[in-house]
């Protein structure tokens, strides 16, 4: 189970409002919805959560290139609302490293409907085990707001996103939308 909000940042204080993520399939699409969320170039917070699992935090700045933080990058590898969050640059990959090169496919016309190998599964094995269960990204994402790196990294995910709400008091509005 999933949830997820924007808080965005007025001159009145906080405004917030649930959102659906199911048609979000890239950090460009997600940082659109946040900045469409806000009516002047202010801050606006994406929080999604997975059930005690894993949260993440999105921060929008105007134009600026979104913020990212996870808390559990492994188990939002699993996710996909997390995979979202976990790009390239994030993971300290190169841009299409997971994806294979053309050249190096062995196309002889017999993929289609071929089960998959043990050997796959052992790629993509790897492939997740190569990300740690540990936080991942920006600790410093909501320093001027409130919340120390230390103070984030410290969050249980089941509370998080609650008291990162509390700290920017913002409580009141995020629990109208949970």
């Amino acid at each position: 189970m999933y949830f997820a909000a924007l808080l965005a940042r007025t001159e009145d204080g906080w405004e917030a409002s649930d959102t659906e993520l199911d048609d979000v399939e890239t950090l460009s699409d997600l940082a659109d919805l946040a900045r469409e969320a806000s009516a002047e170039d202010d801050t606006v917070l994406v929080l999604i959560e997975q059930e005690d699992a894993w949260f993440g935090v999105v921060r929008v700045d105007g134009e600026d290139d979104p913020r990212i933080y996870v808390s559990d990058a492994a188990a939002a590898a699993r996710s996909s609302y997390g995979e979202i969050l976990l790009t390239d640059e994030l993971l300290g990959r190169e841009p299409g490293d997971d994806v294979p090169d053309l050249d190096s496919l062995d196309l002889d016309g017999t993929e289609d409907g071929e089960p998959a190998s043990a050997e796959d599964d052992e790629e993509e094995a790897v492939s997740t085990e190569a990300i740690t269960h540990s936080p991942l990204g920006d600790g410093e994402i909501l320093d001027d707001l409130g919340v120390s790196e230390k103070e984030l990294r410290t969050l249980a995910a089941e509370d998080a996103l609650s008291a990162i709400a509390e700290a920017l008091g913002a409580s009141e509005v995020l629990e109208t939308v949970r």
